[in-house]
């Protein structure tokens, strides 16, 4: 099994980083053929999801859209301040389970890989671990 880690550098408040090239790279590297790839985000206030990366204008209308549904302002108790952005990085998740098909990330003709800053800009890193098939 190999690990390591991914270094993520977000540039605003709330952004959607396509990270799927970073994780090609890691998987063609990997002399695995047919595996998985196991990302985990040790971060509370940023998640991971696979959508569309054709349109860039899906990755705004979904931070739009969490937006609607996570009012920025309510009356959150966690001192901070950043209770939404912790209430979306749990509607995200903090880890995806991709398949390795011949080397490379097994994804449809339109998905990509992104990292979601809730709270940025930041330093982030991503954990990933390749296993190939038992």
């Amino acid at each position: 099994m190999r690990t390591g880690k991914l270094d993520i550098q977000s540039t605003t408040y709330m952004e959607m980083i396509d990270i799927t090239t970073h994780i090609e790279k890691i998987t063609t590297t990997s002399e695995i053929e047919t595996g998985f790839c196991f990302l985990f985000n040790p971060h509370t206030t940023s998640g991971l999801t696979i959508n569309e990366g054709a349109d860039p204008d899906v990755r705004e209308d979904i931070i739009t859209g969490l937006k609607h549904i996570v009012p920025m302002r309510l009356h959150y108790q966690h001192v901070e301040g950043n209770s939404p952005s912790h209430i979306m990085a749990s509607l995200m998740g903090c880890s995806l389970t991709i398949f390795i098909e011949n080397s490379r990330p097994f994804l449809g003709q339109w998905q990509k890989i992104f990292f979601c800053e809730f709270d940025g800009p930041r330093s982030r890193q991503i954990h990933w671990r390749l296993a190939a098939n038992i």
